[in-house]
């Protein structure tokens, strides 16, 4: 058995991208591997920013090749078929075979059992398993035809204790591998896997971006454990660092204490997403005036730590200006401020979603019995910060220095909060809005948001959605569903239509209410997924919802899925099978209007009776319906449909009695409809 090591050495690749190559590079390889039957014992694809490594151990020498027939073209393909049939396959006229199929004539050859070298395989794999990586962002240099994520400078292949010979683009094969570290250059050939980790360790180069994690885990951690620091850390920032460091060695450094007294959201943004950094928490949890520097190389003359202590001062002093400067500017004023920044081109400005979400938030109250007047106020200065300094240099903190904004300046806390709640939530299980204000904002400014794309006819399609609008949808039936709020959707919905009418934004989709439902109701099936309800019971739920009430949609759906295998679920799901297999053979139109003047049986009267029972409570409110109680009322029907079923004859001689008793069977299962649709359930 012998081993194959595959290194890509190239320019500095983003982290991202290291990832991404590293997980296609492997796929292919595995599944090419699996198509030529070669086997392998283990496989390892390991990154650093410069480079790409493949491991395969125990891999075979040798793997022979089973005889077997392989279907060629139609015998009356064109001769340029045929010819290329013979090409790809390396074989000759002679070797074509004639054979009769039930589809017609068609030729065939016969390949004979053989052996074949890995290595001339590996010859061929290993330059498509290259070209195979879809890089989201590719280059060209030079004069050189490759497009690759980051210029390719070197490929270095062993195999079987000797160098694999093939070329890739401008590229020839070397058995020597480089390091290029402060304008040295150096080189070695290396004979084994065990040799090419040897050499890159001894030059500072971890290779394993695993064992990578490993060191800045253990040395954080240690060096927590030692100051009586809370071990926090941002998992996708962690993943980041990793890949941006061959040596990962760990710095403490501190900054002035005085910065402390912005908010602790700055100093975090500034420390994470502007320089890489990770901010240290004490044993309670606050924010410290020291952070986490993963540097590629050892700091033994304070010279990096005292870098980036400058840097990251540098920084706060600029985000504590802007912050002290941003703070006293009144919200109210900074609203007409907000005619200067872009909604959407075609749907007017920031300002014009302001006063629309203004109006939306006042209708909303209503539904939801909270002060109209305060609420109206939360929706005016809901996106007053985006016209300050800091959130110009923080985009990513919009919404959370309007709360502080609005605290320095006496807001109400439940106003100020809305300010940063209302953009929640950001993703399929993220944290939700729970006060009233924050999520009354947050309903209407999806709302707005969903209905202005729709309105100009700039819906998701299958494969884009670039104003994040499933995002916003899926996070309005969150914040309905887990707040269990009641309100008229469809009202709100059509309110917004007119204010984008009455702003003058030209309607292109005249189906704008209609299809924001549907929307919305789509994106249903992705909330009710995450509950872990059976596809079939979301199946009968969504295709049986008509309207606006999504609560109960869902209250429905929850108790359809823990009931449908016990006895409730199965004595609706059987008395309503029964009913409707009679139906699915009558063939007819049937309407589900039956005379009782031509009920014959007693059964027939009690059925009905029951019928309009059940439909009764189905005219109760939604804000008042017991959905449990309703499912048990269609349960109890069994007694009266075995009995219906036992002693009345469907079939009747008499045509209009016939067609009146599949009337009331109609009827009833209309009636079951309502609840959710019985007839997608497994097993009808």
């Amino acid at each position: 058995m012998a081993e194959l090591l595959l290194e890509l050495y190239s320019e500095e690749i983003p982290p991202q991208l290291q990832i991404s190559a590293r997980s296609q590079i492997k796929q292919f390889i595995e599944n090419t591997f699996k198509e030529e039957n070669i086997k392998y014992k283990e496989l390892s694809v390991y990154s650093s920013p410069t480079r790409l490594t493949l491991f395969i151990k125990d891999l075979a020498e040798k793997i022979k090749t089973e005889a077997k027939e392989i279907k060629g073209p139609k015998v009356e393909s064109p001769d340029q078929v045929i010819q290329g049939f013979l090409k790809a396959k390396n074989v000759s006229e002679n070797d074509l075979i004639e054979k009769e199929t039930d589809k017609g004539k068609f030729y065939f050859i016969k390949t004979q059992s053989q052996s074949i070298l890995v290595e001339d395989l590996l010859i061929k794999i290993i330059p498509k398993a290259i070209g195979s990586i879809n890089w989201k962002k590719s280059m060209k240099w030079s004069d050189h035809n490759l497009m690759w994520g980051r210029p390719l400078r070197a490929i270095f292949a062993r195999y079987n204790n000797k160098k694999l010979t093939f070329n890739y683009e401008h590229l020839d094969v070397t058995d020597e591998v480089i390091i290029e570290q402060d304008l040295i250059t150096k080189t070695k050939k290396i004979k084994d896997f065990k040799d090419y980790l040897n050499f890159l360790k001894s030059n500072r180069i971890i290779v394993d971006h695993k064992e990578r994690e490993e060191i800045i885990l253990k040395k954080i951690s240690s060096f927590s454990q030692s100051k009586q620091y809370k071990e926090k850390l941002n998992t996708k920032l962690l993943e980041e660092v990793v890949n941006i460091v061959e040596d990962p060695n760990l710095l403490h450094v501190n900054f002035n204490k005085d910065y402390l007294e912005i908010p602790k959201e700055i100093i975090i943004s500034t420390l994470e997403k502007h320089q890489r950094y990770f901010p240290i928490f004490d044993s309670r949890d606050r924010l410290t005036n020291y952070f986490f520097v993963v540097a590629n190389k050892k700091d033994e003359k304070k010279l990096i730590t005292q870098g980036n202590k400058r840097v990251v001062e540098a920084r706060l002093a600029d985000a504590k200006f802007f912050w002290d400067k941003d703070r006293s500017k009144n919200l109210i004023k900074q609203i007409a401020n907000l005619k200067s920044v872009t909604f959407y081109e075609k749907l007017g400005t920031i300002y014009d979603k302001t006063q629309r979400l203004r109006q939306l938030a006042g209708l909303l109250s209503d539904d939801l019995n909270i002060n109209k007047e305060k609420v109206q106020v939360a929706a005016s200065i809901s996106k007053s910060d985006l016209c300050s300094d800091l959130v110009g240099e923080y985009p990513e903190l919009q919404g959370v220095m309007g709360k502080y904004f609005a605290l320095a300046q006496g807001f109400e806390e439940d106003v100020a909060n809305s300010v940063s709640d209302h953009y929640l939530p950001i993703g399929l299980t993220s944290v939700l809005p729970k006060k009233p204000f924050s999520y009354s904002i947050s309903i209407v400014d999806k709302i707005d948001t969903l209905v202005g794309f729709f309105i100009i006819d700039e819906k998701p399609t299958s494969s884009k959605d670039p104003f994040a609008l499933r995002r916003a949808a899926i996070g309005l039936l969150r914040i309905i569903i887990e707040n269990k709020l009641s309100f008229k959707l469809r009202d709100l919905i059509s309110y917004a239509i007119r204010l984008y009418q009455e702003q003058g934004v030209e309607i292109k989709n005249e189906k704008t209410e209609q299809q924001v439902l549907e929307f919305i109701k789509e994106r249903m099936r992705n909330v009710l997924k995450l509950k872990n309800i059976k596809t079939d019971v979301i199946e009968a739920s969504i295709s049986s919802h008509a309207g606006d009430n999504f609560l109960a949609l869902y209250a429905k759906t929850l108790l359809m899925n823990k009931y449908k295998n016990k006895g409730i679920g199965l004595n609706a799901i059987n008395s309503y099978k029964r009913a409707s297999n009679i139906l699915d053979k009558a063939g007819k139109r049937i309407t589900g209007r039956p005379d009782a003047v031509l009920f014959r049986k007693d059964e027939e009267k009690i059925l009905h009776e029951k019928i309009n029972e059940i439909r009764k409570a189905f005219t109760v409110k939604d804000d008042n319906k017991d959905y449990e109680s309703l499912l048990i009322k269609l349960s109890d029907t069994k007694e009266s449909t075995d009995n219906f079923f036992d002693n009345v004859v469907v079939n009747d001689e008499n045509q209009d009695i016939k067609n009146n008793r599949l009337e009331l069977l109609k009827m009833f299962c209309n009636t079951f409809d309502n609840f959710i649709d019985f007839s997608k359930l497994e097993g009808l």
